[in-house]
């Protein structure tokens, strides 16, 4: 994105704009929630990042309700990139104000050219939208606010719902310039609020926020005092971390781990699958509607874009593969579709760019070609539907001038089927043959070392496949979905997600679907009773504990298990995406060592730290293995003399020779063979020594 040039050379100045670079953001339909979360956020910019002190990320009293103190990432971007509350909205329409002037006069406010009936000393300036429109008296002004608002409130006399009305007042101490401020101009953060003494809902700024009285419960309000109540104790959160149940319930950081997660579940980001061609798209298979939501989880009409499973979750050591933020999942509920899901991939292939300046290369095939064996179309495409494996022929296109054809075959490891293909042409409907986009779907069933959440910041990942007939039972004979170790509460504190447990159990025994809004229970009001109340109806324990059976005995355990209905998220990190692993492979074409990445089947990267712990196992032999004859072992000579690498050549044959005389390895320098030895070094530190030869440097080698 470029900047105006006006910009541009206040830029070197520092007056323009901090950074030219990363303002734009791709809005990722990874699932519905992150791309709602893309146009809610605010970025102080990449400057502020490299900046030293943390003065910058922390949040000020002042943004209460505007900004939200808990969706914010952890790690560098922490404090730099907040996101608004889900009531905040920013003023985008402009209106003429100048009516607002003379409505001033009328209350009392002298003009600007005329002289007030009090020394200037007594009186406040009035500032329209930055230009001074007039004076008014210390004490009228508060009078002239009152009406102002009430005009504002009531949308009398032309006064926008989106003014500002700020009374600065005159304290005697060091404190922001007095004076009667008023703004109407766009691009303002605004949030609504319930005015007491009108009983109407009226639009506040950040501004005006510090000079008026906002409470928040109704046991907050003093007479005469408070002027403004929130409409909802959550109108402070943002729109993603409204979506955690019972979040005053968690340890804070809990939650804002939640935000960052609930933007990576797999989900339903969309209905237009047919007709979209993102590069990736996730879709699960059979997402289900949360039994336990909070209030604007209907006010976002998120059940169009649900993005979890109601899972039976037993809280339980059992086996041990459950151990450290381990989860055992049941097969059976696996084998019935719990959390299955696909990937889109979508592939644009454009004949335009493969081959450069030809004309008559179009998509097809060549009657009776053996390489295409029936798997595409005429057109050179495959079949809608068809499963594509590694090598098959994936498309063809045909140069028509010559005949030839070429056909390019699938690549990736990962069998697909292909969805659908999209036939791109011009405007006009007359092009050539020449854009395709393939759309292919990977089937990703939740294999081990795939990754779960809970909606409270509780991430673990699939560790076991448990057939269910070795799954602890209930009475019922239900077995849970999902094992949960008890180890993940005591430390993490994320009591919202018992309580979820509890509510889901029992909105599941009663049709019901509860409302888990944060701050509606309370100490007197506990959580813990109204929920152990709708269990103890429906037939089950009070704390929502049950006695199960061994699976693999049939014998009762000994303690009462905690079991109930927790909404569990399916993230995107599959273990398919990142597992990595080689034999032999491509090396650096300068270093010969082997090259990293997965994309291009790299190397795993042994580091320092890596080092460390061989030699502190002693077991050297290893690490010589791993970062020598695994990596780049070449074998030099070296003259044992003069201690070269460089030197030692082989020599020339006169041409008198046969080819099968043998030849010497001859030293340059000291002009002797016997003198040559064989070292087994790493290439790179042959190459290491040729470049410091390049710089005039000698390196000398003490072969012993």
């Amino acid at each position: 994105m470029k900047l105006p040039s006006a910009s541009r050379c206040f830029h070197n100045q520092g007056l323009g704009m901090l950074q030219n670079t990363g303002l734009c953001v791709v809005a990722d339909k990874l699932n519905f929630i992150r791309y709602l979360s893309h146009f809610r956020c605010v970025h102080r910019g990449a400057a502020f990042a490299r900046m030293r002190t943390t003065s910058v990320r922390k949040l000020l009293p002042e943004s209460w309700g505007f900004l939200c103190p808990v969706h914010t990432p952890d790690g560098e971007p922490c404090g730099l990139m907040n996101h608004m509350t889900a009531s905040c909205e920013i003023v985008a329409t402009t209106t003429y104000t100048t009516s607002l002037p003379a409505l001033l006069c009328s209350l009392g406010v002298t003009p600007v050219d005329g002289s007030p009936g009090q020394a200037f000393s007594d009186c406040y300036p009035v500032i329209l939208d930055g230009a001074v429109v007039g004076w008014v008296e210390a004490d009228l002004a508060s009078a002239v606010v009152d009406s102002l608002r009430r005009f504002k409130v009531l949308g009398q006399k032309k006064v926008p719902p989106w003014t500002e009305i700020v009374l600065v007042p005159k304290t005697g101490k060091a404190s922001l310039y007095p004076g009667l401020f008023l703004f109407t101009t766009p691009c303002r953060m605004m949030r609504p609020v319930q005015n007491l003494a009108l009983g109407n809902q009226e639009l506040i700024g950040t501004f005006e926020q510090l000079y008026i009285n906002v409470g928040i419960m109704e046991g907050e309000i003093e007479p005469g005092v408070t002027t403004h109540q929130e409409l909802f104790p959550h109108s402070m959160l943002s729109v993603v971390a409204n979506f955690i149940p019972y979040s005053d319930h968690n340890q804070s950081p809990r939650n804002m781990y939640q935000c960052q997660m609930g933007k990576q579940t797999m989900g339903f980001p969309l209905h237009s699958f047919m007709d979209r061609s993102d590069n990736k798209l996730y879709r699960l298979q059979t997402p289900q509607s949360a039994l336990v939501r909070p209030y604007m989880y209907d006010h976002y009409n998120l059940d169009n874009y649900p993005s979890g499973t109601n899972a039976i979750v037993a809280v339980i050591s059992y086996t041990g593969y459950d151990m450290e933020d381990a989860m055992i999942v049941n097969k059976s509920s696996w084998e019935r579709g719990f959390a299955h899901g696909s990937i889109y991939k979508t592939e644009l292939v454009d004949l335009a760019e493969k081959v450069m300046g030809e004309d008559g290369v179009v998509f097809g095939t060549k009657p009776g070609d053996p390489k295409v064996n029936g798997k595409l179309d005429v057109d050179g495409l495959p079949h809608i539907g068809s499963a594509l494996h590694y090598g098959d022929p994936y498309y063809s296109y045909i140069n028509l001038n010559t005949g030839q054809s070429y056909v390019t075959f699938y690549k990736s490891q990962e069998a697909c089927v292909v969805d659908n293909i999209k036939l791109c042409s011009n405007d006009m409907g007359s092009g050539r043959f020449k854009r395709v986009c393939i759309t292919v779907r990977v089937p990703r069933n939740p294999t081990i070392g795939d990754k779960f959440a809970s909606r409270h910041g509780q991430k673990g990942i699939l560790s076991r496949l448990w057939p269910a007939e070795d799954m602890p039972f209930a009475e019922s004979g239900m077995t849970p979905d999902i094992l949960f170790n008890p180890h993940g509460f005591p430390s993490r504190m994320t009591i919202g997600m018992l309580i979820e447990s509890m509510a889901g159990k029992s909105a599941a025994l009663h049709g019901l679907s509860h409302d888990a809004t944060p701050f509606t229970f309370s100490e007197e009001n506990s959580a813990l009773e109204y929920f152990g109340e709708l269990l103890r109806a429906g037939g089950y324990n009070y704390y929502g504990t049950e006695r199960l059976y061994s699976g693999l005995s049939g014998q009762e355990l000994e303690a009462d298990i905690f079991i109930g209905v927790v909404y569990y998220q399916r993230l995107r990190h599959m273990v398919s995406d990142k597992f990595q692993v080689r034999t032999t492979g491509a090396r650096d074409k300068v270093t010969n060592q082997p090259v990293g990445g997965r994309n291009i089947q790299g190397g795993i990267r042994f580091g320092e730290m890596e080092r460390d712990a061989l030699l502190a196992h002693g077991s050297s032999f290893l690490l010589q293995d791993r970062l020598f004859n695994c990596s780049d072992r070449s074998v030099a000579q070296v003259c044992v003399d003069c201690g070269s690498l460089l030197s030692p050549l082989l020599e020339k044959p006169p041409p008198s020779w046969s080819a099968m005389r043998h030849r010497e390895t001859v030293c340059t320098l000291c002009g002797k063979s016997d003198s040559i030895d064989s070292v087994s070094v790493p290439y790179v530190f042959r190459y290491f020594v040729a470049e410091l030869a390049a710089m005039n440097i000698k390196v000398k080698l003490d072969v012993k």
